[in-house]
């Protein structure tokens, strides 16, 4: 297949590029600064532009078999939250459509759900509760509802699923490559090394999934006849913020750090995501705790390097 793939050189999104190149597919990469992954650039096309550049994206499109929608845009408010990622997203959904595309697979965030409840999994209701959840759930809902044309009834004939990542973190895979925007990992680690104090919220956690696990699902979906899909994609262990601190001190003895916990009134048992569904359709289960562990490791060697 000829899979055309937006921010396919970030966090998640280069290790779907290499997941699907590795397995024989042709891979299309739009990137806003393209020339700044030339080790990428040997595995797949990479193109210039953004998910709002409509014209390029009609072009970019033709010729495609599928589409994974990776890229995000933001705003600061609903309008142009709304503007740079739900109608981007809807605009693409719908020129891949007239394209003749036969798939398309777009990534939408734990987010959408919004208000934890116990045992969540793919058939609760979203009840976003900020404006970046707001945008991936409307988005999910053109996805899902885009079924055929009025007027004459035409029906849709592209295969449309859903992907809704939880914190899903990397080390680059090349030297040129990326890794995860979130800096707790970092502010951690150089705490550590710095022998600072390192302050978290106690039984403040997450389930957390490394970017190679979560590609196998993109890879596994874009492979399948599955459509109008949903599948979480998390870790089946919850892990707190104070566990990672502790494998940094591990990883990084000599340090003086001290954690200290803030306690918000949070219980001790998790609000824990079912990701059962990704298991019985795929097969897949990922518990990501040696991937954690060398992404602890992999931010205490920045740590060091930083310090110099």
């Amino acid at each position: 297949m000829k899979v055309f793939i937006t921010g396919g050189t970030g966090n998640i999104g280069q290790y779907v590029t290499l997941a699907v190149t590795g397995n024989g597919h042709e891979a299309v990469v739009l990137s806003r600064d393209p020339e700044k992954y030339p080790s990428l650039a040997q595995k797949a096309r990479l193109v210039k532009g953004t998910i709002t550049d409509y014209g390029l994206l009609a072009d970019y499109v033709k010729g495609c078999d599928a589409v994974i929608h990776i890229a995000l845009g933001w705003g600061n408010e609903p309008v142009s939250m709304f503007t740079n990622d739900t109608a981007a997203t809807v605009n693409l959904l719908e020129m891949a459509e007239k394209a003749g595309v036969k798939k398309f697979i777009y990534t939408s965030s734990t987010a959408a759900m919004g208000r934890n409840r116990q045992n969540m999994d793919e058939t609760v209701a979203n009840l976003p509760l900020d404006l970046y959840g707001s945008t991936k759930s409307a988005s999910e809902a053109f996805i899902l509802g885009f079924t055929k044309y009025y007027g004459n009834d035409t029906k849709v004939s592209l295969q449309r699923n859903i992907i809704r990542p939880g914190y899903t973190y990397s080390n680059p895979p090349f030297p040129d490559g990326s890794s995860q925007a979130d800096t707790r990992f970092r502010d951690i680690a150089d705490a550590v090394v710095n022998s600072k104090p390192v302050t978290l919220t106690k039984h403040d956690g997450t389930q957390f999934i490394s970017a190679p696990e979560i590609a196998q699902l993109y890879l596994k979906l874009l492979e399948s006849d599955k459509n109008e899909e949903t599948y979480l994609a998390l870790g089946n262990i919850f892990t707190t913020w104070e566990r990672i601190a502790q494998i940094a001190l591990e990883y990084y003895p000599e340090s003086n750090s001290k954690i200290t916990l803030n306690d918000l009134g949070w219980g001790a048992e998790p609000m824990m995501y079912n990701v059962k569904k990704m298991e019985s359709d795929f097969g897949l289960s990922f518990d990501s705790q040696k991937d954690l562990r060398d992404h602890i490791k992999w931010n205490i060697d920045q740590a060091v390097k930083r310090k110099g």
